[in-house]
């Protein structure tokens, strides 16, 4: 008789591609996972992201912890997926995709991200605001109970 559990990871399929398709392309906001330079703790803040060419893009000011993170160390995790107004918000898809952070070009990015976030206009032309790319390693899709998938970046949005 074994006594090996199984696995709570189900494979890939196309489902899980799509709803990995509508988290990552409609969201707006994401909460963003750092290493803190000086103490190496973690750290989570809220960020701006546009889901772009294969990848999130994050605006974020050179005056903040996580940029300053970012900076010291590119590894990072963005959480997407907020709960829905009604029921347990652990049951709501999200996903997490674990990224590697690259500065992108701000100015060839501007229409695209003013489009998506247009209070941004207030700010983006700040000297101190960067953009960054934040290229997927993998992703982990909790499409909600009982519905857990690891993804390659192959399986997220292009």
């Amino acid at each position: 008789m074994s006594t090996e559990k199984p696995s709570p990871i189900r494979p890939t399929d196309d489902e899980a591609r799509a709803l990995a398709l509508g988290l990552l392309t409609e969201a707006r906001f994401a909460a963003i996972g750092v290493l803190d330079p000086t103490t190496g703790a973690p750290m989570v803040t809220r960020v701006a992201m546009l889901w772009h060419a294969g990848a999130p893009l994050i605006l974020i000011s050179e005056l903040s912890l996580h940029t300053k993170a970012l900076t010291a160390n590119p590894a990072c995790s963005l959480l997407v997926g907020e709960p829905g107004p009604k029921g347990n918000p652990l049951t709501h898809p999200r996903i997490t995709v674990q990224a590697r952070a690259e500065t992108a070009d701000k100015s060839a990015l501007r229409d695209i991200w003013l489009k998506a976030h247009p209070k941004a206009q207030l700010y983006f032309d700040f000297t101190d605001f960067v953009m960054m790319r934040l290229t997927p390693q993998e992703a982990h899709l909790n499409g909600g109970f009982g519905k857990a998938f690891h993804l390659t970046p192959d399986d997220l949005p292009q």
